[in-house]
This record gives C-alpha cells, structure tokens and sequence, in this order.
C-alpha cells in the first residue's frame, strides 16, 4: 500500500481523528454486531486508517532532531534515533 491508495477523506485527518476512527473500527468488528459485508467494508477502511497512522507517525519522528551542546557552547543538530 502506498499513500497515494488512502481515500481523500482520510488524508484530510489529522492523526488524532484518524486515530479515533480507527478506535471506533475496532469496537465495530468485536461487538460482532455488523453483516459480514458490513464487516469487509469497516475492515478495510480500518487498514487504510492504520496505513495512514503509521504514515503519519513516520513523517513526525524523521522530523524530530536531536540537540547537542558541544564542549565548546555550539550546538549541533542530528537525527534523533528513538
């Protein structure tokens, strides 16, 4: 899967509502109260809101850098490895 094969709507969310919906998925597929076609359906958005959760997640963290202050006062910045 690649970005591009996530809906518009969804790449419209933030990572926190995105998040949520795929939350609201989950509770969905265990109440065991949806059709099997319902259930293929919300299965798969669940995938692209996963997909695009992890994508998100990985675009902040290379982001995210590291400051060192070196022995002589400059500061330098790397990438942070987490």
């Amino acid at each position: 899967m690649d970005i591009k094969d996530i809906p518009e709507d969804i790449k419209a969310m933030t990572f926190e509502q995105a998040m949520a919906e795929l939350e609201d998925v989950v509770r969905r597929l265990e109440t065991g109260k949806v059709t099997l076609d319902e259930s293929v359906l919300v299965y798969t958005r669940g995938t692209y809101l996963k997909f695009y959760c992890d994508f998100k997640l990985n675009e902040a963290s290379e982001k995210i850098e590291k400051l060192i202050i070196k022995k002589d006062g400059t500061v330098e910045t790397v990438p942070f490895e987490g």
